[in-house]
Protein backbone atom coordinates (compact mmCIF):
# COMPACT_ATOMS: atom_id res chain seq x y z
CA UNK A 1 0.00 0.00 0.00
CA UNK A 2 1.24 3.41 -0.90
CA UNK A 3 1.47 6.26 2.12
CA UNK A 4 1.82 9.97 1.74
CA UNK A 5 5.42 11.61 2.90
CA UNK A 6 6.65 14.74 3.12
CA UNK A 7 10.59 15.14 1.99
CA UNK A 8 12.62 16.81 3.97
CA UNK A 9 16.32 16.48 2.31
CA UNK A 10 18.43 14.81 -0.17
CA UNK A 11 21.00 12.39 0.75
CA UNK A 12 24.35 11.44 -0.03
CA UNK A 13 23.47 9.42 -2.73
CA UNK A 14 21.00 11.85 -4.21
CA UNK A 15 17.63 10.30 -3.25
CA UNK A 16 14.91 12.03 -1.51
CA UNK A 17 14.98 11.02 2.07
CA UNK A 18 12.13 12.08 4.74
CA UNK A 19 12.19 13.45 8.37
CA UNK A 20 11.77 10.33 10.11
CA UNK A 21 14.77 8.58 7.41
CA UNK A 22 12.84 6.72 4.65
CA UNK A 23 14.99 6.96 1.63
CA UNK A 24 13.26 8.07 -1.53
CA UNK A 25 14.85 7.41 -4.96
CA UNK A 26 13.49 10.06 -7.46
CA UNK A 27 11.74 12.35 -4.83
CA UNK A 28 13.48 16.60 -3.94
CA UNK A 29 13.31 17.83 -0.74
CA UNK A 30 9.96 20.25 -0.06
CA UNK A 31 7.42 17.26 -2.41
CA UNK A 32 4.68 15.62 -0.88
CA UNK A 33 4.98 12.48 -2.76
CA UNK A 34 2.77 9.05 -2.51
CA UNK A 35 5.29 6.33 -2.30
CA UNK A 36 5.13 2.21 -1.25
CA UNK A 37 7.45 1.31 1.59
CA UNK A 38 9.77 -1.56 0.33
CA UNK A 39 10.26 -4.22 2.54
CA UNK A 40 13.07 -5.56 5.20
CA UNK A 41 15.07 -2.63 3.28
CA UNK A 42 18.04 -0.91 5.86
CA UNK A 43 17.91 2.07 5.52
CA UNK A 44 14.09 1.78 4.82
CA UNK A 45 13.07 2.50 1.56
CA UNK A 46 10.61 3.47 -0.74
CA UNK A 47 9.44 3.29 -4.22
CA UNK A 48 8.01 7.07 -5.32
CA UNK A 49 4.43 6.42 -6.95
CA UNK A 50 4.00 10.14 -7.50
CA UNK A 51 4.56 13.13 -6.96
CA UNK A 52 1.53 15.36 -5.46
CA UNK A 53 3.05 18.51 -4.65
CA UNK A 54 6.69 19.35 -6.78
CA UNK A 55 9.61 21.06 -5.70
CA UNK A 56 10.59 24.45 -7.14
CA UNK A 57 13.43 23.16 -8.67
CA UNK A 58 12.16 19.99 -9.73
CA UNK A 59 13.08 19.37 -14.04
CA UNK A 60 12.60 17.21 -16.44
CA UNK A 61 15.12 14.57 -16.79
CA UNK A 62 16.91 14.63 -20.56
CA UNK A 63 17.67 10.90 -20.44
CA UNK A 64 14.90 8.37 -21.60
CA UNK A 65 16.99 5.63 -19.39
CA UNK A 66 16.85 7.86 -16.24
CA UNK A 67 15.02 6.15 -13.62
CA UNK A 68 15.69 3.12 -15.29
CA UNK A 69 19.48 2.96 -15.67
CA UNK A 70 21.05 3.36 -12.47
CA UNK A 71 24.36 5.50 -13.81
CA UNK A 72 22.80 8.39 -13.35
CA UNK A 73 21.61 9.63 -9.55
CA UNK A 74 19.49 13.60 -10.09
CA UNK A 75 18.79 14.97 -13.49
CA UNK A 76 15.79 15.99 -12.29
CA UNK A 77 16.76 19.28 -9.74
CA UNK A 78 17.72 22.54 -10.98
CA UNK A 79 21.38 23.68 -12.09
CA UNK A 80 21.43 26.00 -9.13
CA UNK A 81 20.05 23.35 -6.14
CA UNK A 82 22.38 20.27 -7.78
CA UNK A 83 25.34 22.77 -7.85
CA UNK A 84 24.51 23.61 -3.54
CA UNK A 85 23.45 19.78 -3.09
CA UNK A 86 27.30 18.98 -4.60
CA UNK A 87 29.15 21.43 -2.40
CA UNK A 88 27.09 20.09 0.64
CA UNK A 89 28.73 16.84 0.02
CA UNK A 90 31.88 18.19 1.06
CA UNK A 91 30.97 20.65 3.37
CA UNK A 92 29.45 17.94 5.30
CA UNK A 93 32.18 15.33 5.32
CA UNK A 94 34.82 18.12 6.70
CA UNK A 95 32.10 18.64 9.49
CA UNK A 96 31.70 15.35 10.59
CA UNK A 97 35.52 15.23 10.88
CA UNK A 98 35.38 18.44 12.48
CA UNK A 99 37.18 20.09 10.06
CA UNK A 100 36.50 24.35 9.44
CA UNK A 101 37.34 25.09 5.91
CA UNK A 102 36.43 27.36 3.43
CA UNK A 103 34.71 25.69 0.51
CA UNK A 104 34.80 27.42 -2.88
CA UNK A 105 31.69 27.23 -5.34
CA UNK A 106 31.16 24.05 -7.27
CA UNK A 107 33.31 24.41 -10.17
CA UNK A 108 31.75 22.61 -13.72
CA UNK A 109 34.03 20.26 -15.17
CA UNK A 110 31.66 18.47 -17.79
CA UNK A 111 33.25 20.11 -20.24
CA UNK A 112 32.04 17.79 -24.07
CA UNK A 113 30.85 15.55 -21.63
CA UNK A 114 32.17 11.89 -20.32
CA UNK A 115 35.22 10.14 -22.32
CA UNK A 116 35.34 7.06 -21.14
CA UNK A 117 32.16 4.76 -20.73
CA UNK A 118 32.25 1.04 -18.84
CA UNK A 119 29.44 -1.16 -20.99
CA UNK A 120 27.86 -4.90 -19.72
CA UNK A 121 26.89 -6.92 -22.24
CA UNK A 122 24.77 -9.78 -21.86
CA UNK A 123 22.93 -12.33 -24.08
CA UNK A 124 19.52 -11.27 -25.29
CA UNK A 125 16.68 -12.02 -28.01
CA UNK A 126 18.10 -12.00 -30.88
CA UNK A 127 21.84 -11.26 -30.20
CA UNK A 128 23.87 -9.39 -27.39
CA UNK A 129 22.84 -6.48 -25.46
CA UNK A 130 25.03 -3.65 -23.75
CA UNK A 131 23.82 -0.82 -21.60
CA UNK A 132 24.39 -0.22 -17.56
CA UNK A 133 22.78 -1.83 -14.86
CA UNK A 134 19.38 -0.73 -13.64
CA UNK A 135 19.72 0.99 -9.96
CA UNK A 136 20.30 -1.89 -7.22
CA UNK A 137 19.69 -4.80 -8.95
CA UNK A 138 21.58 -7.41 -11.69
CA UNK A 139 19.29 -6.56 -14.46
CA UNK A 140 20.83 -4.96 -17.63
CA UNK A 141 19.07 -1.58 -19.04
CA UNK A 142 20.03 -1.66 -23.00
CA UNK A 143 20.88 1.44 -24.24
CA UNK A 144 20.98 2.90 -27.74
CA UNK A 145 23.61 5.67 -26.34
CA UNK A 146 24.91 7.46 -23.14
CA UNK A 147 23.93 11.41 -24.00
CA UNK A 148 26.44 12.69 -20.46
CA UNK A 149 29.31 11.56 -22.89
CA UNK A 150 31.27 13.00 -25.38
CA UNK A 151 29.64 12.63 -28.93
CA UNK A 152 32.67 10.45 -30.20
CA UNK A 153 31.24 7.37 -27.63
CA UNK A 154 27.53 7.85 -28.80
CA UNK A 155 28.35 4.40 -31.07
CA UNK A 156 29.60 2.51 -28.20
CA UNK A 157 26.88 0.07 -27.53
CA UNK A 158 26.91 -0.89 -30.99
CA UNK A 159 31.16 -1.07 -30.73
CA UNK A 160 30.41 -3.13 -27.07
CA UNK A 161 27.65 -5.60 -29.17
CA UNK A 162 29.96 -5.83 -31.64
CA UNK A 163 33.26 -7.25 -30.15
CA UNK A 164 31.29 -9.26 -27.59
CA UNK A 165 30.30 -11.76 -30.47
CA UNK A 166 33.56 -13.52 -31.00
CA UNK A 167 33.47 -13.93 -27.53
CA UNK A 168 29.64 -15.53 -27.51
CA UNK A 169 27.97 -12.29 -27.32
CA UNK A 170 27.66 -12.24 -23.64
CA UNK A 171 26.40 -15.98 -23.42
CA UNK A 172 29.32 -17.24 -21.33
CA UNK A 173 31.05 -15.26 -19.59
CA UNK A 174 29.19 -11.30 -18.75
CA UNK A 175 31.62 -9.32 -20.53
CA UNK A 176 32.47 -5.44 -19.70
CA UNK A 177 33.63 -3.11 -22.74
CA UNK A 178 35.61 0.22 -21.80
CA UNK A 179 35.48 2.52 -24.38
CA UNK A 180 37.46 5.50 -24.14
CA UNK A 181 37.37 8.50 -26.61
CA UNK A 182 41.40 9.82 -27.42
CA UNK A 183 42.76 11.99 -29.78
CA UNK A 184 43.90 9.35 -31.97
CA UNK A 185 39.70 7.47 -32.05
CA UNK A 186 38.53 4.88 -29.27
CA UNK A 187 40.46 3.14 -27.61
CA UNK A 188 38.50 -0.29 -26.00
CA UNK A 189 39.42 -2.88 -23.57
CA UNK A 190 37.05 -5.91 -23.01
CA UNK A 191 37.34 -7.62 -19.25
CA UNK A 192 35.40 -10.85 -17.72
CA UNK A 193 35.80 -13.33 -20.71
CA UNK A 194 39.48 -14.44 -19.93
CA UNK A 195 41.76 -16.12 -22.43
CA UNK A 196 40.38 -16.37 -25.64
CA UNK A 197 40.70 -18.63 -28.67
CA UNK A 198 43.02 -17.82 -31.12
CA UNK A 199 40.39 -17.35 -33.98
CA UNK A 200 38.18 -15.54 -31.71
CA UNK A 201 41.47 -13.07 -31.60
CA UNK A 202 42.03 -12.43 -35.09
CA UNK A 203 38.25 -11.74 -35.61
CA UNK A 204 38.90 -9.12 -33.22
CA UNK A 205 41.86 -7.90 -34.91
CA UNK A 206 39.57 -7.75 -38.08
CA UNK A 207 36.45 -5.93 -36.47
CA UNK A 208 38.85 -3.38 -34.87
CA UNK A 209 38.94 -2.27 -38.38
CA UNK A 210 35.83 -2.68 -39.62
CA UNK A 211 34.92 -0.49 -36.44
CA UNK A 212 37.56 2.48 -37.03
CA UNK A 213 39.03 1.28 -33.39
CA UNK A 214 42.27 2.97 -32.67
CA UNK A 215 43.73 0.15 -30.20
CA UNK A 216 41.98 -2.90 -29.02
CA UNK A 217 42.76 -5.16 -26.06
CA UNK A 218 41.42 -7.78 -24.38
CA UNK A 219 41.78 -7.96 -20.52
CA UNK A 220 44.63 -4.95 -21.11
CA UNK A 221 46.40 -7.32 -23.63
CA UNK A 222 46.51 -5.21 -26.68
CA UNK A 223 45.61 -7.05 -29.90
CA UNK A 224 46.12 -4.32 -32.65
CA UNK A 225 47.41 -0.71 -32.60
CA UNK A 226 45.56 1.28 -35.95
CA UNK A 227 46.34 4.82 -34.23
CA UNK A 228 48.07 5.65 -31.04
CA UNK A 229 44.92 6.33 -28.25
CA UNK A 230 46.77 9.71 -26.93
CA UNK A 231 44.96 11.93 -24.55
CA UNK A 232 46.71 15.67 -24.12
CA UNK A 233 47.93 16.28 -21.08
CA UNK A 234 49.11 19.86 -21.11
CA UNK A 235 51.26 20.47 -23.90
CA UNK A 236 52.10 16.53 -23.40
CA UNK A 237 50.25 13.77 -25.40
CA UNK A 238 49.90 10.87 -23.34
CA UNK A 239 49.06 7.08 -24.76
CA UNK A 240 47.79 5.40 -20.95
CA UNK A 241 48.20 1.82 -20.53
CA UNK A 242 45.12 0.12 -22.10
CA UNK A 243 42.17 0.43 -19.36
CA UNK A 244 44.56 2.19 -17.31
CA UNK A 245 43.02 5.17 -15.17
CA UNK A 246 41.61 8.11 -16.71
CA UNK A 247 39.95 11.23 -15.09
CA UNK A 248 36.19 11.29 -16.37
CA UNK A 249 36.19 13.86 -18.77
CA UNK A 250 39.05 16.64 -20.16
CA UNK A 251 37.67 19.19 -19.02
CA UNK A 252 37.65 17.73 -15.91
CA UNK A 253 41.17 16.73 -15.84
CA UNK A 254 42.69 20.14 -16.83
CA UNK A 255 40.68 21.92 -14.03
CA UNK A 256 42.18 19.35 -11.63
CA UNK A 257 45.38 20.18 -13.07
CA UNK A 258 44.99 23.90 -13.00
CA UNK A 259 43.95 23.74 -9.52
CA UNK A 260 46.91 21.24 -8.12
CA UNK A 261 49.69 23.85 -10.32
CA UNK A 262 48.09 26.99 -8.12
CA UNK A 263 48.24 25.08 -4.95
CA UNK A 264 52.13 24.38 -5.11
CA UNK A 265 52.61 27.65 -5.86
CA UNK A 266 56.57 28.70 -6.16
CA UNK A 267 57.93 24.96 -4.77
CA UNK A 268 60.64 23.91 -7.00
CA UNK A 269 60.69 20.14 -5.54
CA UNK A 270 57.54 18.16 -6.19
CA UNK A 271 56.56 14.53 -5.41
CA UNK A 272 53.70 13.69 -6.92
CA UNK A 273 52.01 10.63 -4.92
CA UNK A 274 49.25 8.32 -6.98
CA UNK A 275 50.90 9.74 -10.00
CA UNK A 276 49.01 7.72 -12.78
CA UNK A 277 50.22 7.97 -15.61
CA UNK A 278 51.14 11.42 -15.04
CA UNK A 279 48.67 14.36 -15.76
CA UNK A 280 49.68 16.01 -12.80
CA UNK A 281 53.13 15.21 -13.33
CA UNK A 282 53.46 16.39 -16.97
CA UNK A 283 51.47 19.69 -15.99
CA UNK A 284 53.63 20.56 -13.41
CA UNK A 285 56.82 20.27 -15.30
CA UNK A 286 56.23 22.91 -17.01
CA UNK A 287 57.84 24.70 -14.23
CA UNK A 288 58.44 22.18 -11.19
CA UNK A 289 61.00 19.21 -10.81
CA UNK A 290 58.67 16.69 -10.30
CA UNK A 291 59.11 12.72 -8.85
CA UNK A 292 56.23 11.03 -9.91
CA UNK A 293 55.41 7.53 -7.30
CA UNK A 294 52.65 4.42 -8.53
CA UNK A 295 51.98 1.48 -8.12
CA UNK A 296 51.07 0.14 -11.79
CA UNK A 297 54.16 -0.07 -13.75
CA UNK A 298 52.23 0.81 -17.22
CA UNK A 299 51.23 4.27 -16.22
CA UNK A 300 54.84 5.12 -15.28
CA UNK A 301 56.23 3.72 -18.59
CA UNK A 302 53.47 5.80 -20.25
CA UNK A 303 54.50 8.98 -18.44
CA UNK A 304 58.35 8.45 -18.92
CA UNK A 305 57.35 7.94 -22.57
CA UNK A 306 55.24 11.53 -22.58
CA UNK A 307 57.70 12.56 -20.63
CA UNK A 308 60.44 12.18 -22.77
CA UNK A 309 59.10 13.12 -25.94
CA UNK A 310 57.73 16.78 -24.70
CA UNK A 311 60.40 19.15 -25.49
CA UNK A 312 61.08 22.10 -22.43
CA UNK A 313 59.96 20.56 -19.50
CA UNK A 314 61.80 20.14 -16.39
CA UNK A 315 63.01 17.08 -15.04
CA UNK A 316 60.20 14.21 -13.96
CA UNK A 317 61.78 10.74 -12.50
CA UNK A 318 59.44 7.70 -11.61
CA UNK A 319 59.30 5.57 -8.64
CA UNK A 320 57.22 1.96 -8.68
CA UNK A 321 55.74 1.83 -5.47
CA UNK A 322 52.94 0.01 -3.72
CA UNK A 323 52.00 3.58 -1.55
CA UNK A 324 49.08 1.94 0.18
CA UNK A 325 51.88 -0.85 1.94
CA UNK A 326 54.87 0.89 1.90
CA UNK A 327 54.07 4.41 2.28
CA UNK A 328 57.24 7.41 1.19
CA UNK A 329 58.04 8.25 5.00
CA UNK A 330 59.15 11.59 6.60
CA UNK A 331 62.51 11.70 5.68
CA UNK A 332 62.21 10.67 2.41
CA UNK A 333 59.18 13.42 1.90
CA UNK A 334 61.36 16.49 3.27
CA UNK A 335 63.26 16.34 0.07
CA UNK A 336 60.79 18.09 -1.80
CA UNK A 337 59.39 21.69 -1.29
CA UNK A 338 55.95 20.40 -2.33
CA UNK A 339 53.24 17.52 -2.05
CA UNK A 340 50.58 16.29 -4.32
CA UNK A 341 48.42 13.13 -3.29
CA UNK A 342 45.38 11.55 -5.55
CA UNK A 343 45.00 8.26 -4.74
CA UNK A 344 41.80 5.55 -5.43
CA UNK A 345 38.63 6.21 -3.99
CA UNK A 346 39.14 4.59 -1.19
CA UNK A 347 41.97 7.31 -0.12
CA UNK A 348 45.43 7.92 1.12
CA UNK A 349 45.38 6.76 4.93
CA UNK A 350 48.69 5.13 5.50
CA UNK A 351 50.70 7.85 3.29
CA UNK A 352 48.77 10.78 4.64
CA UNK A 353 49.58 9.79 8.04
CA UNK A 354 52.84 9.96 7.57
CA UNK A 355 52.42 12.95 5.49
CA UNK A 356 51.30 14.31 8.30
CA UNK A 357 54.83 14.20 10.10
CA UNK A 358 56.84 15.52 7.47
CA UNK A 359 58.00 18.62 7.49
CA UNK A 360 56.88 20.13 3.55
CA UNK A 361 55.49 23.17 4.21
CA UNK A 362 52.75 23.37 1.58
CA UNK A 363 50.53 19.97 0.45
CA UNK A 364 47.86 19.44 -2.47
CA UNK A 365 45.12 16.55 -2.17
CA UNK A 366 43.03 15.63 -4.88
CA UNK A 367 40.01 13.13 -4.20
CA UNK A 368 36.97 11.72 -6.05
CA UNK A 369 35.11 10.74 -2.33
CA UNK A 370 34.38 13.50 0.33
CA UNK A 371 34.37 10.71 3.34
CA UNK A 372 37.81 9.38 2.35
CA UNK A 373 39.12 13.14 1.90
CA UNK A 374 37.75 14.18 4.99
CA UNK A 375 39.65 11.19 7.02
CA UNK A 376 42.98 11.32 5.30
CA UNK A 377 42.15 15.86 5.76
CA UNK A 378 41.89 14.98 9.19
CA UNK A 379 45.19 13.07 9.43
CA UNK A 380 46.99 16.18 8.32
CA UNK A 381 45.23 19.29 10.41
CA UNK A 382 46.03 16.57 13.32
CA UNK A 383 49.84 16.44 12.37
CA UNK A 384 49.80 20.43 12.26
CA UNK A 385 48.63 21.73 8.58
CA UNK A 386 45.63 24.30 8.10
CA UNK A 387 43.65 22.94 5.15
CA UNK A 388 43.77 26.53 3.80
CA UNK A 389 41.40 25.91 0.53
CA UNK A 390 38.50 23.18 -1.02
CA UNK A 391 37.43 23.65 -4.26
CA UNK A 392 35.05 21.25 -5.39
CA UNK A 393 34.93 20.07 -9.19
CA UNK A 394 31.78 18.56 -10.85
CA UNK A 395 33.13 16.12 -13.82
CA UNK A 396 30.77 13.55 -12.65
CA UNK A 397 27.92 15.32 -13.61
CA UNK A 398 24.33 14.15 -12.43
CA UNK A 399 26.36 11.48 -10.22
CA UNK A 400 26.97 11.32 -6.32
CA UNK A 401 30.65 11.85 -6.65
CA UNK A 402 32.57 14.87 -6.27
CA UNK A 403 36.17 15.42 -7.45
CA UNK A 404 37.77 17.62 -4.44
CA UNK A 405 41.18 19.88 -4.87
CA UNK A 406 42.71 21.05 -1.08
CA UNK A 407 45.27 23.04 -0.58
CA UNK A 408 46.98 22.28 2.81
CA UNK A 409 50.11 24.54 4.74
CA UNK A 410 52.19 23.97 7.51
CA UNK A 411 52.36 27.46 9.33
CA UNK A 412 55.52 29.03 9.71
CA UNK A 413 57.22 27.06 6.43
CA UNK A 414 58.55 28.41 3.56
CA UNK A 415 60.84 27.21 1.20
Amino acid sequence: MSEMMEIARLGLRGDGVTPDGVVVPGALPGETVRAVPEEGTRPPRARLDAVLTPSADRIAPFCPYFGTCGGCAIQHLAPGAYADWKRDLVVGALARAGIEAPVAPLLDAHGSGRRRITLHVRAGEGGPQAGFMAARSHALVAIDHCPITEAALHRAPEIARAVSRPLGGGGGKPLDVQVTATAGGLDVDIRGHGPASERARQALVLLAGDLDLARLSLHGEVLIVRRAPEIPAGRSRLVPPSGGFLQATAEGEATLARLVVEGVGKAKRVVDLFSGAGAFSLALAEAHTVHAVEGEEGALKALDRAFRETGGLRTVTTERRDLFRRPLLAPELDRFDAIVFDPPRAGAEAQSARIAESKVPVVVGVSCDAGSFARDAALLVRGGYRLETVTPVDQFRHSPHVEIVGVFRRPGKKR
